[in-house]
């Protein structure tokens, strides 16, 4: 769940200026390494499209069905094992990671639906998983975010 979140917030702006993990070799491989991957051509790749995939999506603007292809080619197979059965994921090994945070996405929608969410500063491109029990988080940080939404009501009251 991490690394869908990383990816996610991988593109922010700062300063006003769009900031990309993924947008250079070097920092890319650095990521994709960070969070278990090989840091390939191919692989940063997929990371790119499937973070773009998983922001529409989570925006609202695409259906999850947009997502089906990065899966082409995944197989869940069983495995008996001394514990138990249990599934593992096979799939080429530049889509293991994209493949991972999509199937990270999936479950998270089926755990907690709806609490996938972009921030709700309209200037910022962050996400958030909100764990709070109401349900009700709505900035990525409310050291940031959330205290600059506070101010700029504070500010329009008092003018």
């Amino acid at each position: 769940m991490d690394a869908l979140l990383d990816l996610l917030n991988s593109r922010p702006l700062i300063n006003g200026e769009e900031q990309d993990a993924l947008g250079d070799p070097a920092g890319g491989r650095q990521w994709a390494r960070e969070h278990g991957g090989e840091g390939s051509r191919a692989e940063l790749g997929l990371l790119r499209e499937a973070r773009d995939l998983l922001e529409a999506v989570v925006r609202g603007d695409s259906s999850p069905a947009v997502l089906h292809p990065l899966l082409d080619g995944v197989h869940q197979v069983p495995e008996l094992t001394a514990d138990g059965l249990h599934w593992t994921v096979r799939t080429p090994p530049h889509a293991r990671l994209a493949v991972q945070i999509v199937l990270a996405w999936a479950a998270t929608e089926e755990r907690l639906p709806g609490r996938l969410r972009p921030c709700a500063n309209e200037e910022c491109r962050l996400f958030l998983l909100d764990r709070s029990r109401a349900n009700r988080a709505r900035w990525c940080s409310m050291a940031v975010c959330g205290n600059r939404e506070k101010a700029r009501r504070h500010y329009e009251r008092t003018r």
